[in-house]
């Protein structure tokens, strides 16, 4: 299997860094146009052009394979994979210069993420990993950090706000540094060994769906906040492993 992941996460980076690309002749530009979507987030050409780039490869070159985007929907495949994509994660920043956005690619078989990619176009930065076959960050192996309590542990998240009273109180009290370096660059974090914890409480499948392989294979682990494993179940942590009983005990759902 390991054999036939490399050359998979080969090209499920080759292809979030031409989507990447992409993105940038729309990065701060003062003219970018901006829409509302019905679940209140935002949406830009950037967005939609980034997508279409990325589906047009994999229908050409895996017919067989399903497709589940956050701009244009979900086609159906008979191989029993599926790429998972969100051509930018952190719009919200994207369209505010951020240059912490990222592209999202995820591979998904019936055991679950085998490929997972994010790609950081404005940093030019890629972290990406496949099942057996350890993360690289550019290129070079990581791995998480040792730190093995919450006290003294940096936690991330994209958006405090999305956090409860309970939660906020739990992290404070225990000794934690609580910043904003969020969306898929706080999972990077956590990866190459800079954070301790990364935490969404209220997410979506295609931000999470590279997620897991990622961690795991940088020694760390990913569950959602009530410890189930999968990615799809609306909200996500990811730590080093050390902490991440501790971090659940706190933040986790009842």
């Amino acid at each position: 299997m390991a054999d036939r992941l490399q050359p998979l996460l080969e090209e499920a980076i080759a292809l979030a860094e031409s989507a990447g690309a992409l993105t940038l002749r729309y990065f701060g530009k003062s003219d970018l146009r901006v829409d509302g979507k019905p679940d209140g987030t935002e949406v830009t050409d950037a967005d939609r052009g980034a997508e279409t780039l990325i589906r047009e490869h994999i229908v050409e070159n895996h017919p067989d394979d399903a497709i589940l985007g956050e701009e244009h929907g979900t086609v159906a495949g008979t191989s029993g994979r599926t790429w998972v994509v969100d051509p930018i994660d952190g719009t919200f920043g994207f369209v505010r210069g951020v240059p912490l956005y990222s592209t999202l690619i995820a591979v998904v078989d019936e055991t679950g993420p085998a490929v997972g990619v994010i790609h950081f176009p404005a940093l030019a930065q890629t972290v990406g990993a496949a099942r057996g076959e350890g993360c690289f960050f550019d290129g070079v192996r990581c791995a998480v950090g040792g730190t093995d309590t919450v006290d003294g542990s940096l936690i991330c998240s994209s958006d405090w706000r999305a956090a409860s009273d309970h939660q906020l109180l739990s992290l404070k009290r225990a000794g934690a540094h609580m910043r904003t370096w969020g969306d898929a660059y706080g999972y990077a974090m956590v990866a190459a060994g800079n954070a301790e914890a990364m935490i969404d409480p209220i997410c979506s499948t295609w931000d999470l769906a590279p997620v897991p392989v990622i961690i795991h294979e940088s020694g760390g682990t990913f569950s959602s906040l009530d410890g189930d494993p999968g990615f799809d179940r609306g909200h996500g942590v990811a730590t080093n492993g050390a902490i991440h009983d501790e971090l659940l005990g706190l933040i986790g759902l009842p």
